[in-house]
């Protein structure tokens, strides 16, 4: 049986067997059997790379963080991850300077880690009940994501294309209201209002 680390554009963590093409870390959420325990534990929610320096880990191993696993990285930003500031250093800085460009940021320096970690916390999950917000289709820039009928879609170049574990499949865009519930955060749809291109899988163009 699979392990429960897929994660869903809306956060929460299930079993399957597709692997995803990046990696996640929330903190260390699983016990000695390799159960889920709890959905966080801290509040940097991160994406990383599949491959990083040559490291080889062991699929939630005791008292270490556990591996998580999204689609793609327009998945892992709706769910409220962002951009790993080790493995992904220059995807990192990209993603901070677009914040603070799409969310005004009036601070005296650079926008540090935690900081963006306390906007997206509050922004992403309540309890451990997801955050959306309504929206207006036509508004949603590239990579943004939304739900209607607990279905998932996200917008690429301008066409809506629905979510699996497994990839995207295309959507008649007729049967899609013009106001939805939005799943990525809004400062994350700020941050992808300025030009910040996510990547999405192979099957999103294909």
């Amino acid at each position: 049986m699979p392990l429960q680390n897929r994660v869903l554009p809306q956060g929460f963590i299930e079993r399957h067997r597709a692997r995803g093409t990046f990696m996640g870390n929330r903190g260390v959420l699983h016990g000695s059997n390799k159960e889920l325990k709890r959905l966080f534990k801290t509040k940097a929610w991160i994406i990383c790379l599949l491959e990083f320096k040559g490291r080889k880990r062991e699929l939630m191993s005791p008292n270490t963080y556990t591996e998580l696993f999204f689609l793609d990285e327009v998945t892992a930003l709706a769910a409220g991850h962002r951009p790993c500031a080790e493995c992904r250093r220059s995807r990192y800085n990209e993603f901070r300077k677009a914040w603070m460009s799409g969310n005004q940021w009036d601070g005296r320096s650079a926008i540090r880690a935690p900081e963006m970690d306390e906007v997206l916390h509050r922004e992403r999950i309540e309890g451990e009940n997801k955050v959306t917000w309504s929206g207006r289709l036509l508004d949603l820039p590239h990579g943004a994501m939304f739900e209607v009928d607990q279905k998932s879609y996200a917008i690429c170049d301008g066409k809506i294309l629905e979510w699996s574990f497994d990839g995207y499949s295309s959507v008649d865009q007729e049967t899609i209201p013009e106001k939805v519930d939005v799943l990525t955060p809004r400062s994350v749809v700020n941050v992808l209002a300025t030009g910040f291109r996510p990547e999405f899988h192979a099957s999103a163009t294909s």
